[in-house]
């Protein structure tokens, strides 16, 4: 069946909006904190930063730490990741390395070590980073993003990187073992309370993996300002217009796509959290770890088939860490293996129609512009108003070690 496998690229449109000058929406957004009232000359500024691949991230973080130096701070990055990048400081650190953050020319302090900051009405003690809690001032930077297992007016974002990020993997266990979606807002309120947050830095995707919004926001209206963004995040967000299908591929997988490698808004949240088959994905398939994972493969129990060059590549111990912070053990089963991508797509084709398989393949959850179609899913695309064919039908092709060869529209290419 795989050779026979036969795809039409389809363009879809998606949200466009863009920052046009990140460096520059970040520079006015803190000079009009204003920045100079609340950071005096000398003192220590703490960026906290997170583990998710923002395609702008370190232009954001570098422009909130120049905004400092030019008040005369003294700014250091600390990795606010939770259980992430191995739940060990060396791993965390490389993390940040990886996203270009050591090119910023300011010390990235990274360290497991954590104090109590405080403790919830309920008893649920807060923990945070050291650094972080014996700086002058903090400043999260993350990105505002639905949450891949709950719906809440915070998910993820900013308040989810002062209650989890910052807590370390203790902290981020304790959150986790309390209820994320009602203990995170709890002890991020604690958080701001109690520690010197001066602002945090949201950033908006649109669906071109690209800033569409860049705000700066005072530490007091935190709590009242990342709800907006999130809606924004959720209307620009695309998904696949396809229900159901036979086989969804997905070349790739990752920490830095994903906090669950594969984004449950989009592949659907039951795989995760069980409930009603929507979107109704009777088999996904997964051939590749992203190399920013760092061979984490949390969210890998969620694909049906994968090939054993995807299991050559995650680091099993870290999965197990950041899973079980987590809660989500099904995330670290192993799917079943085959022996290469080729012997993949023919087991999730096992029985299909050839003719009538409605499937579909993508890069990853993030990049959802440009689709690959079978022919059975045509008809949908000629009446969906978002959708186009951008060129010729193509049979898929692989290497000598079976491995598929992603394709390339022409259109892509123009």
């Amino acid at each position: 069946m795989s050779a026979e496998l036969i795809l039409t690229p389809v363009r879809q449109r998606v949200s466009t909006e863009k920052v046009a000058d990140v460096r520059a929406a970040v520079l006015e957004g803190m000079a009009a904190l204003p920045l100079s009232a609340r950071v005096q000359p000398g003192m220590r500024v703490c960026v906290a930063v997170g583990s998710r691949g923002i395609s702008c991230y370190a232009e954001v973080v570098g422009a909130v730490v120049e905004s400092l130096l030019d008040v005369g701070a003294d700014p250091f990055l600390v990795p606010a990741m939770g259980s992430h990048g191995a739940a060990t400081a060396a791993g965390q650190r490389e993390v940040l390395l990886g996203y270009g953050m050591g090119k910023l020319g300011v010390p990235i302090l990274s360290s497991l070590e954590t104090v109590q900051i405080g403790t919830a009405p309920d008893g649920m003690p807060i923990l945070w980073d050291r650094h972080a809690a014996e700086a002058d001032a903090i400043i999260p930077v993350n990105r505002i993003k639905a949450h891949t297992a709950f719906r809440a007016p915070w998910e993820s974002g900013l308040f989810k990187i002062l209650a989890i990020g910052l807590g370390k993997p203790e902290g981020a266990d304790i959150i986790h073992a309390h209820g994320v979606a009602t203990a995170m807002p709890k002890a991020a309120r604690i958080a701001i309370a109690s520690k010197p947050v001066i602002a945090g830095v949201a950033i908006v995707e649109n669906g071109q993996h690209n800033p569409a919004r860049i705000a700066v926001i005072p530490g007091e209206r935190i709590e009242s300002d990342e709800p907006p963004l999130l809606e924004l995040a959720k209307q620009l967000q695309p998904n696949l217009p396809f229900d159901p299908l036979d086989l969804l591929i997905v070349q790739q997988m990752g920490k830095d796509i994903s906090g669950t490698g594969m984004d449950t808004n989009v592949i659907g949240m039951w795989r995760r959290n069980a409930g009603p088959r929507e979107p109704d994905y009777r088999c996904i398939a997964v051939f590749e770890l992203t190399p920013d994972s760092h061979g984490n493969a949390s969210g890998i129990g969620m694909a049906d088939l994968v090939p054993q060059r995807l299991v050559e590549q995650v680091d099993w111990q870290a999965t197990y860490k950041n899973c079980l912070t987590a809660r989500n053990f099904a995330g670290a089963k192993q799917p079943a293996t085959m022996a290469n991508d080729r012997a993949v797509i023919a087991a999730g084709l096992s029985g299909v129609d050839p003719a009538a398989a409605r499937v579909a393949l993508i890069k990853n959850t993030l990049e959802l512009g440009t689709l690959w179609l079978s022919s059975a899913l045509l008809a949908e695309v000629e009446r969906h108003s978002a959708l186009e064919v951008m060129g010729p039908a193509q049979p898929l092709e692989f290497d000598a070690a079976d491995r598929m060869i992603f394709p390339v529209a022409d259109a892509v290419l123009a």
